[in-house]
């Protein structure tokens, strides 16, 4: 739980052993993005490290890119409770990004194509409040049976996050 805002929101859990460069707990060298449910969204508050600059103090562009693709990906995941791969992602950057800046990131379901297949849009605040880069993505919606065929991840991880689409259901 996560107090923000006078509004208590729900930490998603990760899965264990997950090197994710987005939100992967274990992989140093990455974002460590955590998620939390806001009603109809998802969002990450994150603080970059000055390592992913591109000028100097600006944030690289393609952090944001993955930090928008994370938040999408995770409000694909959670909101309608399926796996899913990323097709295809637009980015527009709107205003300068620093690496000193704390962000937030927030991720919406634009539209359900298909079973197969949502857009997704995410929105990337700096510090002020002010949108610095917004997202739009297709992503496909996968079930298990698709997930074991192309080998997208192991076995044990793959049990974990079923495991995590379940209880989301829940």
């Amino acid at each position: 739980m996560k107090t923000h805002d006078n509004k208590t929101l729900l930490e998603l859990p990760n899965v264990e052993g997950n090197h994710c460069f987005g939100c992967g707990p274990e992989n140093n060298s990455g974002l460590k993005m955590k998620f939390y449910s806001e009603e109809d969204a998802v969002v990450s508050w994150l603080h970059v490290k000055k390592d992913f600059c591109g000028w100097s103090n600006l944030m690289h562009g393609g952090i944001i890119s993955s930090i928008l693709d994370e938040i999408m990906s995770w409000s694909a995941i959670y909101l309608l409770k399926k796996f899913i791969l990323t097709k295809s992602i637009q980015v527009d950057f709107l205003k300068p990004l620093y690496v000193t800046d704390d962000l937030k990131a927030e991720g919406r379901v634009g539209e359900r194509k298909s079973e197969r297949e949502a857009v997704m849009n995410g929105f990337l605040y700096n510090k002020k409040g002010e949108l610095c880069a917004r997202s739009t993505g297709r992503f496909a919606l996968i079930d298990s049976e698709a997930v074991r065929k192309f080998g997208i991840m192991d076995e044990d991880m793959f049990k974990s996050f079923e495991s995590l689409i379940k209880d989301f259901s829940s």
